[in-house]
């Protein structure tokens, strides 16, 4: 019982603090960096954009794209409509006389067949995703065609900025800034498990095994490891994001990428295999798998925290530490204005991040699949 006691608390804390130690020790990879600044040397980009029913946002997204920095003569901007039923299509194609072409999808399948429907017609040999909810900074697109002057790199994802709508840092600030940081390890070893599923670019060849019941941005890291190139995250290019209205939304919006990420590994388990993708694996079992575990880790040590009560004070203490955490994050979810405090702030989106995954992946395991789309609202 003691053993399993120091055992369930190992794997607590193994993808979020251990799993990053093991990183940096590991030697990074160099990449070469940049084209020439000459127009002639830059590559011929294609920018997807994919949307369903978005006719509130799509304007905005729209005017953003076309005061992205770019020859135009090698850029190419496609929207993807995953079946739309009320205006976003006729929106589309009134900007015809700027160069925005629509693709729609001929049935609602998701996002990654509508990808995969712009994809076909699509002639640029670098892939660049987005969606409406993202705003992209006009020079994002040199700096990120840049990396792609080194041949081993098959995919770029950008990296998230949130912000509320008046401009603070939301409640997650701090949350993705560790995961922005847990990129740049990956990235700088065997890559990227999973990309920004916002903002990210690709090589043609890398996008030829397009699975559309599988999150393109898994997928696309994937196909890179298997090809032998390797994806990875620039510090340089951001997409912007407003913070999710609801929090309620935000907490299903975290359910729907878990269960969408476990039908990925579900669908392609050769990615757990180390013996055929080597250091890749490896990531992927501690940063996706590991971490999907950590809510039902905290429930086992829990369990033995209290079994283990009067048997030394090491016990004690670990009680009273899980007592406060937990307290924390009932406050912060009683009072979001408490929530203003840095700490709370993070125990809480803690804790509501785990019951998201205890409850994807309970939703998960009595059938349920989600691979038709619907953007968050922000």
């Amino acid at each position: 019982m003691r053993s399993l006691f120091y055992l369930f608390g190992f794997l607590c804390v193994y993808s979020y603090f251990i799993y990053p130690v093991l990183l940096k020790l590991i030697p990074s990879r160099k990449i070469i960096d940049g084209y020439e600044k000459s127009d002639n040397a830059l590559p011929n980009l294609s920018l997807i954009i994919t949307v369903h029913n978005e006719a509130d946002r799509i304007r905005e997204k729209l005017d953003n794209t076309l005061k992205i920095e770019y020859p135009p003569e090698l850029l190419e901007i496609i929207i993807a409509s995953d079946f739309s039923t009320d205006a976003t299509d006729s929106i589309v194609e009134s900007y015809a006389d700027k160069g925005i072409r629509l693709v729609r999808a001929d049935e609602r399948k998701g996002k990654e067949y509508a990808q995969l429907c712009a994809i076909r017609v699509s002639e640029g040999e670098i892939l660049v995703f987005s969606d409406v909810a993202t705003k992209i900074p006009a020079e994002a697109f040199r700096l990120l065609a840049n990396r792609f002057a080194d041949e081993r790199i098959g995919a770029v994802s950008s990296e998230d900025r949130f912000v509320s709508n008046d401009g603070k840092v939301v409640g997650e600030g701090a949350y993705v800034k560790y995961e922005m940081w847990l990129r740049r390890l990956e990235s700088d070893r065997a890559g990227l498990v999973g990309l920004s599923g916002s903002f990210f670019a690709a090589r043609r060849e890398v996008c030829k095994e397009w699975d559309i019941y599988c999150p393109s941005d898994f997928n696309t890291g994937l196909n890179c490891a298997k090809s032998g190139m390797v994806a990875i995250t620039c510090p340089d290019v951001v997409g912007i994001y407003k913070d999710v209205k609801d929090s309620g939304l935000e907490y299903r919006r975290k359910m729907r990428t878990v269960i969408r990420g476990i039908t990925a590994i579900a669908r392609h388990p050769e990615v757990l295999n180390p013996f055929s993708m080597g250091m890749f694996a490896f990531q992927v079992w501690s940063h996706k798998i590991m971490r999907w575990g950590v809510p039902w880790f905290m429930l086992a040590f829990a369990v033995l925290t209290l079994i283990q009560q009067g048997q030394g004070i090491i016990y004690m203490l670990a009680l009273q530490a899980q007592l406060v955490f937990y307290s924390l994050a009932l406050v912060g979810w009683l009072s979001p204005w408490v929530r203003e405090n840095v700490v709370i702030r993070i125990v809480f989106f803690f804790v509501q991040t785990n019951l998201a995954l205890a409850h994807a992946t309970l939703m998960f395991i009595f059938g349920k699949r989600m691979t038709v789309w619907t953007p968050s609202q922000r």
